[in-house]
């Protein structure tokens, strides 16, 4: 079985670049062949039953993908989130996630990432479950988006934290409303001001 023709069974069936044994069992590629496929090299195993096509063409919604199929938990944030929702103009050299405050960093070889510490109500308001390349994900959404970006303005620089802003509500991404519900929960001092004086 070539590379060519595992990859159009599976983008046939919907599923993406990465994968599960038991998605493939309807293909009539049992587990056992699955192995040869491995021993081949026309697959990878990347974790505990998680399988990726060797030869798949890295984009950055691909290293997302890898990200969040290495670390289950992670919330994609910041500058990733801001590409993902198509706000403003950064473009990150890093995957950006959330984890607990207190989870054991994540061991990454391929890809770099870069980690932000969340707890309490910011491990779960405004976060949006989704999937890139068919590897079930979470983000923020992008108030939340916004938000963390002023929140962690020492991280991501002011221009980038303003410019996400004002892409975000010239592009109706975001409505005043949905940035003061979530200032309510994750206060920003900086954005509170912003909204306050209408200054940027």
């Amino acid at each position: 079985m070539t590379v060519e023709l595992t990859q159009d069974l599976l983008h046939k069936a919907g599923i993406g670049n990465f994968f599960r044994p038991r998605q493939l069992e309807p293909l009539g590629i049992p587990y056992h062949k699955l192995r040869q496929l491995e021993a081949d090299e026309t697959v990878e195993r990347i974790g505990w039953g998680l399988y990726r096509l060797a030869e798949a063409e890295p984009t950055e919604r691909y290293s997302i993908a890898s990200v969040c199929a290495r670390v289950p938990n992670a919330i994609v944030c910041l500058l990733s989130a801001l590409q993902v929702h198509e706000i403003g103009t950064q473009i990150p050299r890093q995957v950006w996630i959330g984890i607990p405050h207190k989870a054991k960093a994540p061991t990454q070889t391929e890809i770099r990432v870069r980690l932000v510490r969340f707890s309490a109500a910011a491990l779960t308001y405004g976060v949006q479950e989704t999937s890139f390349e068919d590897v079930p994900a979470r983000i923020t959404s992008p108030a939340r988006t916004i938000v963390d970006c002023f929140r962690f303005q020492r991280l991501v620089g002011r221009e980038a934290a303003v410019e996400a802003l004002r892409d975000a509500l010239d592009g109706r991404k975001v409505t005043t409303a949905e940035l003061m519900r979530t200032l309510e929960v994750l206060p920003s001092r900086r954005l509170s001001a912003i909204m306050e004086t209408g200054v940027l």
